[in-house]
């Protein structure tokens, strides 16, 4: 007989309840699932609503359960459908009839929305500090590489000459803003569905105060149809999730390119390739193409979220069953992809002397050549045609620009003097750019020392953050 089977008459046909079971993923959430019912147990005993001692034997047999969950020991059965009615009915099998005074005051609708917000808040710290670690990668690699210049581009056409330590502070700017979305994406997760009941809150003087506190809740929702029916939050976790790996696939990209004999930027660490099955020779940056990958299954978690939520009358409706398998999914693509990534930008070998190379063949510094002639009084617009012809000139000829005389140059134009070459030398190009945000070495020294003020107080956070998750658990 189900725990909700009083007004049927007939079995459930075993399909639909194949069908409409959900226990074969929800059970990731027992472990939430038994601390919201601790929290609500604690409660009732407290406000009179059952007797102390029943309170207290039904959370000796919740926590007994809890060790079997803990332990991959608890026996779950799709006959009992999902998570909260699988702890219940092994509760009231462990404790007797008194085990049903757990589910007074409270409903599957605010019960399973607790547990996905005890879930999700937990999972969000934990990401965040996969984040943070991956921002201390960034800068460590970074510093390693300090006086390393690579060919800048844009339209992946070579286009001026950056640090390294740069490039990859530009990815750290990008995951920063991760994190703080993540951070504030905490706000709203962060808020008490339980004591809604199905969708109007309940007849019983529950103290949601109290089980707020109980569970560490900042907030507590004050619409019960709004508690019971909102997965705002899941969809900014699965869009912050989704900015996340698309900054990772950026760089997966690049780590791609600049592994190949093309470009020949980078050695990425043999721990982080494979081979091929026929071709003895290749060694391929599968785990970048496959991180790269990865990103569509977290779009397509959160395109699917938003589809089953577009249509959805007030309040809750079994549709809502579709919110947990992509969050899963997510949650821990995230959490695999960012350990693995930075495990790979730590390890891997910048291979310096082909960077160098390739900077002295290319155009990079021709900017800087027209900047040259905008100083002795040339409008930019004309500099900018005389260099433009001068490139083209080099490029008949198999040349670059500091192969070029200054006779050649003065062909140009009378402008052109011996200390042009001292302009157009990378080293000098590159720390020419000595503004807020620029390329220059005084920069970004002054950009990491921010970076690393940054990690530190990041690192704090996340301490806090799941040392209070720990302490609750």
């Amino acid at each position: 007989m189900k725990l909700w089977g009083g007004r049927f008459t007939k079995q459930t046909d075993k399909l639909v309840e194949e069908f409409t079971a959900s226990i074969g993923f929800d059970q990731k959430l027992a472990s939430d699932d038994i601390r919201g019912s601790l929290a609500h147990v604690k409660m009732l005993g407290a406000c009179g609503i059952i007797p102390q001692e029943d309170a207290d034997k039904i959370s000796e047999g919740l926590r007994n359960i809890l060790q079997e969950v803990k332990a991959g020991s608890f026996q779950f059965s799709v006959e009992n459908e999902d998570v909260h009615m699988n702890v219940e009915k092994v509760l009231i099998e462990k404790i007797g009839p008194v085990g049903g005074k757990l589910h007074t005051g409270r409903s599957r609708n605010d019960q399973v929305a607790t547990d996905l917000h005890l879930y999700l808040r937990r999972e969000t710290k934990q990401i965040i500090a996969h984040l943070v670690d991956l921002l201390d990668a960034l800068v460590e690699t970074a510093e390693k590489n300090f006086d390393v210049m690579i060919p800048g581009y844009t339209h992946l056409q070579r286009a001026q000459p950056v640090l390294l330590a740069h490039h990859l502070l530009a990815y750290f700017g990008m995951f920063s803003r991760d994190v703080e979305r993540l951070q504030d994406g905490l706000k709203r997760i962060d808020s008490l569905p339980l004591g809604a009941g199905a969708l109007a809150g309940t007849t019983f003087p529950i103290d949601r105060e109290l089980v707020a506190a109980e569970l560490g809740f900042a907030r507590i929702y004050e619409n019960s149809m709004d508690a019971v029916s909102d997965r705002d939050f899941i969809v900014e976790f699965l869009s912050a999730a989704s900015l996340v790996m698309m900054h990772l696939s950026r760089f997966c990209e690049e780590m791609v390119l600049w592994s190949s004999t093309e470009f020949g930027f980078v050695e990425l660490d043999d721990a982080y390739c494979t081979g091929s099955s026929i071709m003895p020779q290749k060694k391929n940056p599968d785990v970048a193409e496959l991180l790269r990958g990865k990103t569509g299954r977290v779009y397509g978690n959160l395109i699917g979220l938003l589809t089953v939520l577009k249509g959805l009358p007030l309040a809750y409706n079994k549709d809502l069953q579709e919110d947990k398998e992509g969050m899963f999914d997510t949650v821990d693509t995230l959490k695999g992809s960012l350990q693995l990534f930075a495990g790979m930008i730590r390890t891997m070998e910048v291979r310096k002397e082909r960077v160098a190379q390739a900077l002295k063949e290319d155009f990079s510094n021709a900017t800087d050549l027209a900047d040259y002639l905008v100083r002795k009084g040339m409008p930019f617009r004309q500099a900018h045609e005389v260099i433009g012809k001068l490139v083209l000139y080099c490029i008949s000829n198999g040349k670059y620009l500091a192969d070029l005389t200054l006779e050649e140059y003065k062909q140009h134009s009378a402008s052109f003097e011996e200390d042009l070459y001292q302009t157009i030398d990378i080293r000098t190009v590159v720390d020419a750019r000595d503004v807020l945000g620029g390329t220059g070495s005084k920069q970004v020294e002054q950009s990491i020392r921010k970076a690393k003020v940054c990690i530190a107080e990041l690192e704090k956070w996340t301490e806090e953050a799941l040392q209070k998750e720990e302490v609750r658990y």
